[in-house]
């Protein structure tokens, strides 16, 4: 049975391969965010990363500011800032900023750093990030309660009687998701102060069948700090593409994604632990990669929510370019079209409808054909021919 009020999004790190023009790439991403806003999907993560060529955001906040602007529904978040490259008071008000100007639409994501060359351009021991990241949640969760002068001292910032000037637009914050790959700091972290979680690693190979034991891990430090555990702010990143059928969908990613797989995850990054040489063959088999026409790619993402024994509250799409522009768009479009109110609980009143309409169709349908007749009597006009000697409602019962 699938989960009524899913919710779907993309995952934007973003991938633009190394060649193409990287102006013209930040526009297809804004193109991207407004599409998505039109056809309802609910939320886009936007990455933050600063070397190796094809994740080229910088800024995830600058995105997002702009995107609010050109679009009405949709809600942005940074997917992830990297909170051992900033100090925790700029990051709480860089976001408390944009919860304003949102009206209530950003989101805030956090992680300790994707990109080892970032971490060693900044001179940041790889050791170090992890432990970071949880000393910078502690003080942004504590500036963001707004209830008393904040003072904190680490080996790498400082607070003294810090304190926002502006209290977060949404009550009591905006929402803040963890990312959690393969290790469980991810989870313990999130559980610890109640966050919502990135599983980046459900696209990685025996990710899906991980997921229970992964929200297992969330509970227990969810509960160790009397915290009710919550789904809903659960989120799962996949790889997807849709098509009119199975095979045109492969066809259409197959180049594409051994572009990616070749020239960033093994020539540039060495093939990063976890990640295999054929993840697109892999990933199809594995179901941690959704390739296919609606029929397969929603059985895809039932597979996930029976394997995570519980569901979680959404599902984003790593928003990658293995196919042209227009068959990325159109992937996105099938899928809001055919995939996603499967899972929203649209389409039940829509088909009880019709249903209805089809099993009483004899005792509902059928006097109107007596009824036109009547009305062309009653007027003194002919009965057209489509409505003379025959029964009424007949051709209408039996068609």
């Amino acid at each position: 049975m699938a989960h009524k009020g899913l919710q779907f999004g993309i995952f934007l790190a973003p991938f633009h391969r190394v060649g193409e023009n990287p102006t013209l790439g930040f526009a297809r991403n804004m193109e991207l965010l407004e599409w998505l806003d039109h056809l309802g999907f609910d939320e886009a993560w936007i990455g933050e990363h600063h070397s190796a060529g094809w994740e080229t955001i910088a800024s995830p906040e600058l995105m997002i500011a702009a995107a609010l602007e050109r679009t009405r529904h949709i809600r942005l978040g940074s997917g992830v800032t990297s909170m051992p490259y900033h100090h925790p008071l700029m990051v709480a008000n860089r976001f408390v900023q944009l919860d304003h100007m949102s009206r209530g639409r950003t989101m805030l994501g956090c992680g300790p750093g994707a990109l080892p060359s970032d971490a060693y351009m900044m001179g940041i021991d790889p050791s170090s990030q992890r432990p970071r990241l949880e000393q910078a949640l502690e003080a942004v969760m504590r500036l963001l309660k707004c209830e008393e002068p904040v003072t904190m001292k680490t080996d790498w910032f400082e607070l003294r009687e810090a304190r926002l000037h502006l209290a977060p637009y949404t009550d009591p914050h905006f929402p803040i998701a963890c990312a959690s790959a393969l290790t469980p700091s991810g989870m313990i972290a999130a559980g610890r102060w109640g966050l919502g979680v990135l599983s980046i690693g459900a696209g990685l190979p025996g990710g899906p069948e991980a997921l229970a034991g992964q929200w297992q891990i969330y509970e227990n430090e969810a509960r160790k700090h009397g915290i009710v555990p919550d789904r809903k702010k659960w989120r799962v990143v996949v790889n997807m593409h849709c098509a009119d059928d199975d095979k045109r969908a492969l066809q259409e990613v197959r180049a594409g994604e051994r572009r990616e797989t070749v020239t960033y995850f093994e020539d540039t990054l060495g093939r990063p632990p976890g990640r295999s040489d054929d993840p697109l063959t892999e990933g199809v088999a594995m179901g941690t990669t959704l390739i296919g026409d609606p029929e397969r790619v929603a059985a895809g993402v039932q597979r996930l929510l029976d394997l995570s024994k519980g569901g979680f509250g959404g599902v984003l799409f790593r928003a990658h370019e293995w196919a042209n522009r227009e068959q990325t768009l159109r992937s996105y479009e099938l899928f809001a079209r055919y995939v996603m109110p499967r899972f929203q609980g649209s389409l039940d009143t829509v088909v009880a409808s019709n249903e209805w309409a089809k099993s009483n169709r004899r005792g509902i349908f059928g006097p109107n054909v007596a009824a036109i007749r009547k009305a062309y009597t009653d007027a003194g006009r002919d009965i057209p021919p489509e409505y003379r000697d025959r029964t009424p409602g007949a051709r209408d019962v039996e068609s």
